[in-house]
This record gives structure tokens, C-alpha cells and sequence, in this order.
């Protein structure tokens, strides 16, 4: 069942994401505090990472570019009522994005091509590759292998 991460400062919004996307099966956990992203990637592990771009504290493009340097690999949708960045080349970080509506069949679609462009083995690959490019002693890429092994081994 893949795990989805929500991160929006809008409880009802975080709230109502939860609920639909629970009911098509996915694991869902969600936060309205940036600061506490990285907690969460660490500990949910999540596949896919929805991303409200304005949030309280650092803006949702500080906290895209920290998830891409923790796990360059791990897909983000870009989730917005905004559509004014469509031309910002800091767009091109996320896996696509998502205006916010009450129709949620565009999330589902886009969720699901994100999540099935690459298996947990194609991602595990990657992660090993860019390994070898690493210094020694990258804890985070040993960490980022472990969690794919894990994934693709149970």
C-alpha cells in the first residue's frame, strides 16, 4: 500500500486530502508544520509527497528543496490554489502539481502516474548509482538504500 505525506497548513484541507485519499487505499500521514517534514520522511517513509507551496514559516519551496536533498527520488506533487508559478524554473524540482478543487479526480490520476513511473527496484537502482558517485560516509544514501531494500524485500 503506497504512503503518501500531506503537508499543508490547512487543517481542513489536510483533513479532507487524508480522508479521500485513505479511501483509494493509500497510508496517509500529514503535517501543517514544515519543520517537522523531515521528521515524518524519516519515520512514514512516504512514496509520494504532496506539497502545499504556501505555508506558515519556510515557503513550500524551501521545503521541496530539502525533501530533493534528503531523497532526490522520492516523488513530489506540487499542491496549490495558486497556479501564478506555472513559469517558475523552481517547478521543475517537483513531479508535477496539483490545483486545489473539490474534484479530486485530477489528484488521483497524477498520484498514480507519479507512483507508477518507477518501482521501488528502478528507485533502489538510482539510489545506488548516485551511491557510488557519493563520498564515503554518506549516511544519508546508506540510509535512503536500507529504506529501498526494505521496501522492494518486504
Amino acid at each position: 500500500m503506497p504512503k503518501i505525506l500531506i503537508v499543508d497548513d490547512q487543517k481542513c484541507i489536510r483533513e479532507l486530502l487524508s480522508e479521500e485519499l485513505v479511501c483509494e487505499g493509500y497510508r496517509v500521514e500529514s503535517t501543517g508544520d514544515a519543520e517537522s517534514v523531515r521528521d515524518h520522511l524519516m519515520s512514514f517513509w512516504p512514496d509520494l509527497v504532496l506539497l502545499d507551496l504556501y505555508l506558515d514559516g519556510p515557503d513550500g519551496w524551501e521545503v521541496l528543496s530539502e525533501i530533493k536533498r534528503q531523497d532526490p527520488y522520492l516523488p513530489v506533487l506540487i499542491l496549490t490554489a495558486y497556479d501564478s508559478f506555472m513559469d517558475d524554473p523552481r517547478l521543475s524540482q517537483a513531479d508535477g502539481y496539483v490545483i486545489k478543487s473539490i474534484d479530486f479526480d485530477d489528484l488521483k490520476q497524477k498520484i498514480a502516474d507519479v507512483l507508477n513511473r518507477k518501482t521501488a527496484g528502478e528507485r533502489k537502482e538510482e539510489v545506488q548509482a548516485s551511491h557510488q558517485n557519493r563520498p564515503e560516509g554518506s549516511r544519508f544514501l546508506s540510509t535512503i538504500s536500507s529504506r529501498i531494500v526494505l521496501k522492494v524485500n518486504g
